[in-house]
Formats: structure tokens, sequence, C-alpha cells
């Protein structure tokens, strides 16, 4: 059994793809990938509230819940680091707002990116992770 918590099946799939990566450079290449899939972000919601504090790029990130479950929406000014919103979007979207607050951002480390990100991209990764988990439990709340 692994030391991480909850991996929900989607990021476990993520994990997985850059784990087949050894190089960093496939691994940043796989980044892009996740960059390039997210959908457009409405400028309409880059607003102070969506936006993520402490990451030295611009990133927004939006959380709605339908039937049980938070989709997220998400955005950055720095290619690599919207990949790294889209790997989350992809990785958390779908899931209730209890199961995303149960997922640690340890994952990270088993994708091995966490050795190619510079200390203030990595900062900014566990920023973005923690707005998430903030953001799913407030639209619980708000639904309630």
């Amino acid at each position: 059994m692994s030391t991480t918590s909850f991996l929900p099946e989607a990021l476990a799939r993520i994990v997985e793809r850059f784990q087949r990566h050894s190089d960093p450079k496939r691994r940043y290449e796989q980044l892009l990938w996740y960059a390039k899939r997210l959908p457009e972000f409405p400028e309409s919601d880059k607003l102070p509230e969506n936006k993520v504090s402490g990451c030295v790029s611009q990133v927004y990130i939006t959380a709605k819940l339908a039937d049980g479950k938070v989709s997220f929406q998400g955005d950055s000014d720095s290619q690599l680091v919207k990949g790294l919103v889209g790997l989350l979007v992809e990785g958390l979207s779908g899931l209730t707002p209890t199961e995303i607050t149960s997922v640690s951002p340890d994952f990270i480390q088993d994708t091995g990116l966490n050795v190619s990100l510079t200390p203030s991209r990595a900062n900014g990764f566990y920023n973005i992770f923690q707005m998430m988990k903030t953001k799913a439990l407030a639209s619980h709340e708000v639904s309630n």
C-alpha cells in the first residue's frame, strides 16, 4: 500500500503517464500537453477571488458544484504553470468536495515533476492545489 492518501483514478492515471518518462524534457512536454487541453477560461472569471495568491504567475481557478461533484476551470499566463493547472483540473474534476479534501499533494512526487520544478513553481503548485481544495469546500457550503 502506498503511503500517499486517497488518490482518485484520474490522478492515478496522470501519475502513471508522468512515470513513463524519466527524462525531465519529456515531463515538461507532458505538462505543456495538459496546458493545451484546458478549455478557454472566461475573462469574466478573472476576478481577485479566483486568483491564486503566492504564485509568481497569474493563476485563476473556479469551481462549480453540480450533482455533488465539483468541476474546476483554470488558467495561467505561464504555459508550464497552466500545465500544472490542467493536470489538477483533469485530476480533481468530477470528485466530491470530501474526496478532493482527502487528496494529498504528495502525489506530485510520484510524477517526478517535483525534481524538475523550480522552488517557486513547486510552491505555486501547492498554492493552486490548496485553492482548489478551498474552492471545493466553498462550493459545497454554497449548495447546502
